[in-house]
């Protein structure tokens, strides 16, 4: 079975290789470089449903002018923030700003919840998955991964929100969290509940 992933973010698909190498399926998967996609696609979704649906439905018309006829994966995440209503929610990669440093974004987030008690600091790292299959067939399916935001930052790295969020699952911040708990994230719960309704 093939399946394109409709990113070009290499740590993303190797984390999606590495979930179905663990799990024993064999998939073949395509990034957009691989079938030759470079369109730039206008994220502007209101949701994180809204955003993966985009994404699907411009791959998918490329896919067909092109005669492509294999499933297509994409996803939107984003990190929500109970007292800041739900932001920054869809804006996350851009919530400081288009390519900001993740210094200046995580300083933001802090100074917005800097009157907000520890009780009511919870937030959740959000993942939907949307699949388009050769048919036409839609198929949504959505992870979380429930936590808190921290007073303090701790290691910065990858992950953007990483250093002040801490996961429910293992007390930990993110980016303090081993390889192998890395693995049982928002999309990594997105992609077993989305094979489970493909396969």
């Amino acid at each position: 079975m093939k399946i394109i992933y409709g990113s070009g973010n290499k740590n993303k698909l190797q984390e999606v290789k590495d979930f179905f190498n663990n799990n024993k399926i064999e998939v073949e998967l395509l990034s957009l470089d691989d079938i030759g996609f470079t369109e730039d696609i206008v994220e502007n979704g209101k949701t994180f449903e809204e955003n993966s649906l985009i994404k699907a439905r411009t791959i998918k018309k490329y896919c067909d002018i092109k005669g492509i006829k294999e499933i297509i994966i994409t996803d939107d995440a984003g990190l929500c923030v109970d007292a800041l209503y739900g932001r920054p929610g869809v804006y996350s990669a851009r919530y400081a700003g288009d390519h900001a440093p993740q210094e200046v974004t995580i300083n933001k987030l802090l100074q917005e919840m800097k009157d907000v008690p520890e009780d009511k600091r919870t937030a959740k790292f959000v993942c939907v998955l949307t699949a388009i299959m050769p048919d036409g067939e839609l198929i949504v399916s959505e992870g979380e991964t429930k936590g808190r935001i921290a007073l303090t930052p701790g290691v910065m790295g990858k992950l953007t929100f990483g250093p002040v969020f801490i996961s429910d699952d293992y007390g930990k911040i993110m980016n303090e969290l081993s390889p192998e708990e890395l693995k049982h994230t928002h999309r990594e719960k997105a992609l077993i509940q989305l094979l489970d309704k493909i396969m």
